[in-house]
């Protein structure tokens, strides 16, 4: 699959979300968890009722760091949460396939795939995109590498920068601006 990138514009966004509220509110609120968390999917998909119903923070042990980390529910999950969760017992998974299962990482990827395909984003996409995107723009939105190096867990604001694709786009935005 190779690396895959965020999705930039904030209209695409838009049209992604929409496309899924549409679809399904499973769809939806897995998308929502990625892009405005930064969870891994694998964290994400491990997710049960009782993680996320009436909290105002989520607290869970990474897959891939065995590392804690607790965050809060912003403004636009907690509803979906809400709503999401009524009548499911606290036990089940938070995302359930058609047969009862919890969602894989496969199926959240066509899932995701499908949606960016949809729109016709034209961006390398895959599970990854949607941890990526909660990097890119929170990065736009408060210019902090060393708050979104502490939240992603890597050890260099250049690592961070290169893994959100800030790195790449500032290099050619400099080349397209630099005339002699």
């Amino acid at each position: 699959m190779g690396t895959v990138e965020p999705i930039r514009k904030l209209e695409d966004l838009k049209k992604i979300e929409d496309f899924l509220a549409k679809k399904s509110p499973r769809d939806l609120l897995l998308f929502t968890i990625g892009t405005n968390c930064g969870l891994r999917i694998s964290d994400i998909i491990a997710l049960n009722v009782e993680d996320v119903r009436g909290k105002n923070y989520i607290q869970i042990i990474e897959k891939k760091t065995k590392k804690f980390k607790k965050f809060p529910v912003n403004a636009k999950l907690k509803p979906m949460f809400d709503k999401y969760t009524q009548n499911k017992s606290l036990r089940d998974p938070l995302f359930k396939t058609i047969f009862n299962n919890r969602l894989n990482r496969f199926s959240a990827y066509r899932i995701i795939r499908h949606a960016c395909d949809t729109i016709g984003l034209e961006e390398k996409i895959g599970t990854h995109t949607m941890r990526k995107t909660f990097g890119y723009h929170h990065y736009k939105k408060f210019k902090d590498v060393a708050m979104l190096q502490k939240i992603f867990n890597h050890s260099s604001p250049s690592t961070t920068l290169r893994y959100i694709g800030i790195e790449q786009e500032e290099i050619e935005e400099s080349f397209k601006n630099f005339i002699l």
